[in-house]
């Protein structure tokens, strides 16, 4: 093997005690810089960090400026917003009849016979189902006028909202969670051009399944179709009961319903227990929104300092509220439980005579009704035939 030697020139470095050592002498910076091929400097220059820049953002909260910076004082939470204005809350939605009897101003509606009202009752939880669109908002139109025209301003105002409020909620949810994410689907069959079918025509009608796109939802005549009949019928079943049960006293509708069930005490059902349970339930729904009223001004009345109470204290408040209600209840319970007895009730229902203080005629407003009733009926029936 052929090797050349080649020498380097060596070098005398002069003391020096007061440097500290190094690994590598700077006289080498040129050697490396010819050697390597991307040099990179071994020694950094040093750097000095600037302090960070303080922000400031302005904040102002007065009372008397004309900037009405002091808006913000009203959405701060407090005591008597969290205790005292749900107590109020509670004694105002209280304050009207919920479904109870109103004897004044009397109505027509007032001299219809029970049963009449009962088979409307049932008409109006049946027709929703199997009527058109439009059929079920003119049932939800007819229900509001006849609400507005029977029961007293301050009963209807307060149970239309609510109504209304819990229905459009429902219509919503409901038509836009039905069908409102598309489904990504593919087709089984080959297209008609593969085999050689010739292609579907377009319709010629203008017809869209798809009614309205809000982002990501889509409103489709699915939707439509079940959040209609969802919030239809969730109209008529609270409005339809309240018009019944403010306009018919609790013996009026014992009775009604006895004369429907009497044929069931052949196979044994003990219709007597059951109307007579019946009665004492719609008795006591009055006496239940009473107490929860009461005990609400009783204690909105006695002008709570609810800004000195810690949250513990307020929550204790709550519970001696909800405890206080159910002792009233029970103990209006156990008053009609001893008035009862000391009546000569036994617990046989059969053996004790119930005075249901109901005339059982049938006048010109339960003919009219009736009449009114077939024609509803009828147009409902016939709306999925005509209304496309």
């Amino acid at each position: 093997m052929n090797c050349t030697q080649r020498t380097f020139p060596t070098f005398t470095f002069p003391a020096n005690h007061s440097s500290p050592k190094r690994l590598i002498s700077p006289i080498f910076t040129p050697f490396i810089s010819q050697t390597l091929p991307n040099p990179r400097p071994l020694i950094f220059p040093y750097k000095a960090l600037k302090p960070a820049k303080k922000i400031r953002l302005p904040s102002r909260a007065s009372l008397s400026d004309n900037s009405e910076s002091w808006k913000w004082v009203k959405w701060l939470p407090t005591g008597a917003l969290a205790a005292d204005k749900v107590l109020r809350l509670i004694a105002g939605a209280t304050a009207s009849p919920i479904y109870q009897f109103v004897s004044s101003p009397t109505t027509f509606l007032h001299s219809v016979d029970p049963r009449v009202k009962l088979v409307w009752l049932l008409a109006l939880v049946v027709l929703p189902a199997r009527s058109h669109v439009i059929m079920r908002l003119g049932l939800v139109i007819y229900l509001t006028f006849l609400s507005i025209w029977v029961l007293p301003r301050q009963v209807w105002m307060d149970q239309l909202g609510r109504v209304y409020l819990l229905s459009g909620i429902l219509f919503l949810m409901l038509g836009l969670g039905s069908d409102g994410v598309p489904p990504l689907v593919q087709l089984r069959t080959p297209p008609p051009s593969m085999m050689g079918l010739p292609n579907l025509p377009a319709s010629l009608g203008g017809y869209s399944y798809l009614i309205m796109k809000l982002g990501p939802f889509q409103f489709t005549r699915k939707g439509l179709s079940v959040a209609s009949t969802a919030a239809c019928l969730t109209f008529t079943v609270f409005q339809s009961a309240s018009l019944c049960l403010t306009t018919t006293t609790p013996e009026q509708l014992a009775f009604g319903l006895r004369w429907f069930m009497l044929p069931l005490t052949c196979i044994g059902v003990p219709v007597a227990e059951i109307i007579l349970t019946l009665m004492l339930s719609l008795r006591f729904v009055s006496l239940v929104f009473d107490e929860v009223r009461n005990v609400a001004l009783g204690i909105v009345s006695r002008r709570i300092n609810w800004q000195q109470l810690t949250m513990m204290e307020t929550i204790d408040i709550f519970f001696i509220y909800m405890r206080r209600i159910f002792k009233n209840i029970f103990s209006h319970a156990e008053q009609i439980s001893q008035a009862m007895i000391i009546r000569g009730f036994r617990g046989d229902s059969n053996t004790h005579k119930i005075h249901f203080l109901s005339d059982s005629s049938i006048g010109m407003a339960d003919i009219v009704s009736l009449l009114f009733l077939v024609g509803v009926t009828g147009a409902a029936l016939l709306s999925d035939y005509f209304l496309v």
